[in-house]
């Protein structure tokens, strides 16, 4: 079970607000230590584009942020991002995660993080064991959200 810090919830949501403006998709890598990786104490914003349907890390931007990753000895733990509409996990979402290791996570927040938005309106999914994506329960999964 991941463990949010404190407070971490909340400024992805505000990242997610300031960046998709409520037109776009948006994305957040939350990162953890190496020696405690599911103390999740990071939420990294990458250099990206996006469209209402979509968002696309630039690949300098990941290659440097996996060579940093390395340097500090932290890992990502899980992609969140939003969509336009209802939560869900998308094709697109199965075939390019940041990381393609069973155990790792993808939240999906719907109507571009706007606010109004319930725990129960979220779509969690888990690579598991075989490769693929399942659909994952939130209290199962992750602890320490606090908005």
């Amino acid at each position: 079970m991941l463990r949010l810090r404190r407070g971490l919830w909340s400024s992805t949501l505000e990242q997610f607000r300031a960046c998709g403006a409520g037109r776009r998709e948006c994305v957040v890598y939350w990162t953890a230590s190496l020696d405690h990786p599911d103390d999740v104490d990071g939420a990294v914003h990458p250099q990206h584009t996006a469209t209402p349907s979509h968002y696309e890390p630039q690949q300098r931007w990941l290659h440097e942020f996996f060579v940093s990753l390395a340097r500090t000895q932290r890992t990502v733990r899980a992609q969140v991002h939003t969509h336009r509409m209802r939560a869900f996990h998308s094709h697109t979402d199965d075939r390019y995660p940041i990381v393609h290791t069973p155990g790792f996570l993808s939240l999906v927040v719907p109507n571009f993080a706007r606010i109004g938005l319930r725990i129960s309106g979220l779509y969690l999914a888990r690579i598991n064991q075989d490769g693929q994506w399942c659909e994952a329960a939130i209290p199962d999964s992750i602890c320490g959200f606090d908005a």
